[in-house]
């Protein structure tokens, strides 16, 4: 499956002589030429196996997997597909996500993109989509389409031998004096208790997405191809009734330095309904055996993994970004979405250069409820759809956004009352690469 090997396509619909734009279907040649240059847009090997092309098709919806193809080769590929993205308050709203993004080397600069990005959105616009989500692999291409950083990741390393545990710690949660149980749970449980688990933990945290029935199918093993690293391990925590309440997934190497265990933890997933069922899977990885280490893989920025720390100054940053990316689509819906810990108004005027989403907004929030709706009174800011996104998911403050200039106060006192509105008390978080 070689990323230069044509494929047979009809004359281009827009022009004989431009690129023909189109969704692949069902067209399993033309899928394979469009994984091919997804492979090579993200610097993996150009060559995968066909015998897996049956099974990528039937995770995606092909009628939005949409390929460029000029002289029968495939130079761009973009996919969106149906989500939903927790807010503050717990409710989830419709999101257009937008993935496998690529334009070939030897195609930039020739308007592909925006011609891919403005059908999608416009498109998403009229589904009634609330938002379009993404992970931004650069962050100078996605702003100039109304996308703005919303919700950050940080990744730790935790040095078990200085975290000044007691030797003698069991890493069960009687430890914390918690009355659940931990136990491994084999993949097939997982796929399993996992999704319904998941429904509960992802109403507890702004910025988290849903994972479909192929997610989990890929997570647990169901379909594997053949460029997936080693499976991973399961622990389960349940409260004292039985019920599941946390769940961790994670990789072990096997390295031994001068006789001690050298091995690396890698966290793939760690999940809690609550922030008993968190503590305690984080205390058990940090309790297991031949650990010296602990990676937690890509976490939230407010994470509770610190707190089960003897020492917290063992856990050091190494990594932390801009991660999901939002693009308001319809303003008024986001802003009446999410919840607001006291009452208040705010007059927004949104500034969107594909006209979209942009407008003047007048909120009415309280922690029961908050409608917008358009408005003809006075602004009190005025601000970017990219500015809007992190605002609006709590990822950002409005005092920072005026103090590097991406937002405008345009009513004395109006910054600190959008932060009292706006503020959440954890940072969003996704969990999720797509």
């Amino acid at each position: 499956m070689a990323s230069d090997t044509p494929v047979q396509t009809p004359p281009a619909s827009s022009s004989p002589a431009g690129p023909d734009i189109r969704a692949v279907g069902d067209d399993a040649d033309l899928f394979a030429a469009w994984i091919a240059r997804i492979r090579t847009g993200f610097d993996a090997p150009p060559d995968g196996d066909p015998k897996e092309i049956p099974d990528r098709m039937a995770g995606m919806d092909l009628s939005r997997t949409v390929g460029v193809f000029e002289e029968g080769r495939c130079v761009a590929t973009f996919r969106s597909y149906d989500q939903e993205l927790t807010v503050p308050g717990g409710n989830a709203v419709r999101a257009d996500a937008v993935t496998a993004v690529t334009v070939s080397s030897t195609h930039r600069r020739r308007g592909l993109l925006t011609r891919l990005m403005s059908d999608d959105l416009r498109a998403a616009r009229e589904r009634g989509d609330t938002v379009a989500t993404l992970i931004a692999a650069e962050y100078l291409i996605y702003g100039r389409y109304g996308f703005g950083p919303a919700a950050s990741t940080t990744t730790l390393e935790i040095d078990l031998f200085r975290a000044g545990f007691d030797p003698r710690r069991t890493g069960r949660p009687e430890d914390l004096g918690l009355s659940g149980s931990i136990r491994f749970a084999e993949a097939e449980e997982v796929r399993k208790v996992g999704p319904e688990l998941h429904d509960r933990f992802r109403r507890l945290h702004p910025g988290t997405i849903d994972r479909d029935a192929f997610w989990w199918d890929r997570f647990t093993g169901v379909v594997r191809w053949s460029d997936d690293g080693p499976a991973p391990r399961h622990l389960l925590y349940t409260d004292a009734e039985g019920v599941p309440q946390g769940l961790a997934s994670f990789t072990i190497d096997d390295a031994w330095a001068h006789g001690r265990p050298d091995n690396l933890l890698k966290v793939r997933s760690l999940i809690g309904a609550s922030p008993e069922a968190e503590r305690a899977l984080w205390h058990h990885l940090c309790c297991y055996d031949w650990a010296s280490r602990v990676s937690t893989g890509k976490r939230g920025p407010d994470d509770p993994v610190r707190g089960v720390l003897p020492d917290r100054r063992a856990a050091r940053i190494t990594d932390h970004w801009d991660f999901l990316w939002v693009r308001p689509l319809d303003t008024a819906a986001m802003l009446s979405s999410r919840s607001y810990r006291t009452e208040g108004e705010l007059v927004v005027e949104v500034r969107d250069p594909m006209g979209l989403s942009g407008g003047r907004f007048l909120l009415t929030a309280s922690p029961e409820g908050a409608e917008c709706a358009p408005t003809d009174r006075s602004a009190d800011l005025t601000l970017g759809v990219g500015t809007l996104a992190g605002l609006w998911l709590g990822d950002r403050s409005a005092t920072l956004a005026q103090a590097t200039g991406d937002l405008d106060e345009e009513t004395p006192g109006a910054v600190v009352r959008a932060d009292v509105l706006l503020g959440t008390g954890r940072r969003p978080w996704c969990a999720d690469v797509f």
